[in-house]
């Protein structure tokens, strides 16, 4: 994988088409329509589970809640749940290190996957990284050093993972536990880039990045993204006053996003997300979701339940999806939208069929909107960038921006004219 000019990972030329690594690809990669999709994985992986839910796949129990042990609560973007999981099978011998997204020491890239074999490194790469990263080293290392492992991705990635295992015998050994992360989409690495533009200084001067600077007196979904410098300055700015801070926007989203099915990571042995429902999506200290798919998995949260170490609260498939509508929103209807834009030769093998349905004009355009401001917003920012002009690409931000969300949420004298033509009000997200 390498970085194109836009920001983002794409496959090298293999060389080749007959060579192993051409041979594989197809099945390997979590959009092929070749390989396996997130049901049939589901089905093989995990055959017993007690539900089968259309939004969130196959599990066996759901959890709203936080971490009471430690700092893993304070320390996470979110509950904490996710690295205290991990954490607890390092601790309990039951893998020797975790794949996971970490910082790098030379900046660039800002962040890579990386192998914790302490709980040290480990809590050391918590918190979200909204940032371009990928497996193949990291799969390498596992190959080459024998022991048992976990990893922790993104939906698509989890399912690479699995394809991987499926078709190389030492993976499929040695990786022991996937957890999954619920994702609205991947951005590439000029995001970070924008912000620190638009913070007063730019990414070569950035030390450390966080995407989402934690405050307790804060809602946890009022996100605010801060850079420490390499003089020990310390920046920052909140999501909204940035011109593309809007996330449901789509600015720098990956391609290949719009042609995703998977929110809630349905191939991994536990997932978790944030709990954007109240009263939860208030507290500033952060609240997971987590659906439960491994039977192991689930005795190490009883266990941490029973010694209060965590806070969880069962819950059904409904509160679940309800705390990420939006995404189910972009990945349902939005996706069999967009499909329909697409010629029949070139559209993807979804489990979304194809179709408008009963969708708005006004939604319909929403969609649209977005879709467009992910593919020009590389494009722009590229020119920007060539020509060492932020406010070009600012400008043009700001502008888009204030007509998306004229759309999608009534604002500005946009949100008024398409109120009196729609004579509707405002779009959910």
């Amino acid at each position: 994988m390498q970085f194109d000019r836009y920001g983002q990972l794409k496959p090298k030329d293999a060389g080749d088409r007959h060579s192993e690594e051409q041979v594989d690809f197809p099945r390997i990669c979590p959009f092929s329509p070749l390989a396996e999709n997130e049901d049939e994985l589901a089905a093989r992986h995990f055959a017993t589970a007690v539900t089968c839910d259309p939004f969130l796949g196959r599990f066996d129990k759901a959890f709203v809640g936080h971490v009471e042990e430690g700092d893993f609560r304070s320390n996470g973007s979110s509950g904490g749940l996710l690295t205290w999981v991990a954490a607890e099978l390092l601790r309990r011998g039951l893998v020797d290190a975790v794949a996971h997204v970490a910082e790098t020491d030379s900046g660039s890239p800002l962040f890579r996957y990386t192998l914790s074999r302490s709980l040290e490194d480990l809590k050391a790469g918590a918190k979200s990284r909204y940032y371009p990263v990928e497996l193949s080293d990291v799969l390498d290392k596992i190959r080459t050093t024998p022991g048992r492992y976990a990893v922790i991705g993104v939906p698509c990635f989890i399912k690479a993972v699995r394809l991987s295992c499926a078709n190389d015998p030492m993976l499929n050994e040695r990786i022991i536990f996937t957890l999954g992360l619920f994702c609205g989409h991947m951005k590439s690495a000029r995001m970070a880039e924008s912000f620190a533009w638009q913070m007063g200084t730019t990414i070569r001067e950035v030390e450390h990045f966080d995407y989402r600077a934690k405050c307790v007196e804060r809602p946890a979904n009022w996100y605010r993204a801060q850079a420490t410098l390499h003089n020990g300055d310390v920046v920052g700015r909140d999501w909204w006053h940035l011109a593309d801070g809007d996330w449901g926007a789509g600015f720098f989203q990956n391609s290949a996003c719009n042609f995703c099915d998977d929110v809630a990571a349905e191939t991994a042995d536990i997932a978790f997300g944030d709990a954007w429902a109240e009263p939860y999506a208030a507290d500033g200290r952060g609240t997971n979701v987590a659906i439960v798919r491994s039977p192991k998995l689930l005795g190490i949260l009883d266990n941490g339940m029973a010694a209060r170490r965590i806070f969880l609260y069962p819950v059904d498939a409904e509160f679940v999806v309800k705390t990420q509508a939006a995404g189910f929103r972009q990945r349902r209807e939005g996706l069999a939208l967009r499909l329909t834009w697409l010629r029949f030769r070139l559209r993807p093998r979804k489990r979304v069929a194809a179709g408008i349905g009963g969708l708005t004009w006004r939604r319909r355009a929403i969609y649209r909107i977005r879709y467009e401001i992910s593919a020009w917003s590389h494009r722009v920012f590229w020119f920007s960038r060539l020509l060492r002009c932020p406010q070009l690409y600012l400008a043009w931000a700001g502008i888009v921006s204030a007509f998306y969300q004229g759309f999608a949420y009534s604002r500005g004298p946009i949100g008024r004219v398409v109120d009196r033509i729609t004579r509707s009000g405002a779009e959910a997200d």
